[in-house]
């Protein structure tokens, strides 16, 4: 409990400076997809977080064994999604040692199993951070990783999804507006990506559905359970009513 306390706490603190950062890029933020209740782009968006932020990011208040809650089978769990451990009941950590991450990227990378929790900013749900966020990389050759980022400018993370999104530069674009000129940022594509641009927008949106069902995966047991509760409540105070007239009926 008091490394989650440490962690929620770290993690909030840090999404004051990303509501800083994130007006410096200058490109509108998109709405990220609500995809919460579809369980295929939640083990989509599994595979996606187990092949391409693993090898650096923990999930630790995560077992791999919570992924059957999506529908996964064990055996698919262990094929496709279990590359640090062979145990399924093991927490979904990284193999990378602490140390070796600063050394490589000048900070440690967060634990993600609350960062959909952790990175709201005004106006904007932690959804619709990570949305903008993970499709915001373009190529800086300034950055010590040749990457950079419209939300959060100065990331030490490089684009781990260069290769489905490919490679782009940022530009600025003077245009009239109410007679003066306006600058405004635009995405110039360098070199295509293995998938389509909407194709990559739609694994995003994925990759984010699971990182908000990590953060509460519970929530879905929670609301079907309160339906209930309200329900039996609905039931008793109706009981309670009759009884209570009944009771004073006689009494008159």
């Amino acid at each position: 409990m008091k490394k989650l306390i440490l962690i929620l706490v770290a993690a909030l603190g840090l999404s004051v400076s990303v509501g800083v950062c994130a007006q410096e890029g200058g490109v509108p933020w998109d709405k990220a997809p609500d995809k919460t209740q579809d369980v295929k782009a939640l083990q989509h968006g599994a595979a996606l977080f187990a092949n391409y932020c693993m090898g650096c990011h923990s999930a630790s208040f995560m077992h791999y064994s919570d992924l059957q809650k999506l529908g996964l089978s064990e055996q698919q769990i262990k094929n496709n999604l279990m590359f640090a451990t062979d145990k399924i009941g093991d927490m979904m950590k990284t193999n990378m040692a602490p140390a070796q991450a600063k050394a490589w990227f000048g900070v440690v990378p967060p634990d993600l199993t609350l960062i959909a929790r952790s990175r709201a900013v005004e106006g904007h749900s932690g959804a619709d951070y990570l949305y903008n966020y993970l499709r915001g990389f373009y190529r800086d050759e300034t950055k010590p990783t040749g990457w950079n980022n419209t939300v959060f400018p100065g990331v030490a993370m490089p684009n781990v999804l260069w290769e489905l999104q490919g490679e782009r530069h940022l530009k600025h674009v003077e245009t009239q507006q109410g007679g003066q000129k306006v600058a405004t940022a635009q995405f110039e594509q360098i070199t295509p990506g293995t998938v389509t641009p909407a194709k990559f927008d739609d694994d995003v949106a994925d990759l984010v559905a699971f990182l908000q069902w990590m953060g509460d995966p519970a929530y879905e047991t929670r609301v079907h359970l309160g339906i209930w509760v309200l329900l039996f409540l609905a039931v008793c105070i109706f009981l309670t009513w009759r009884l209570n007239k009944a009771y004073w009926k006689e009494i008159k």
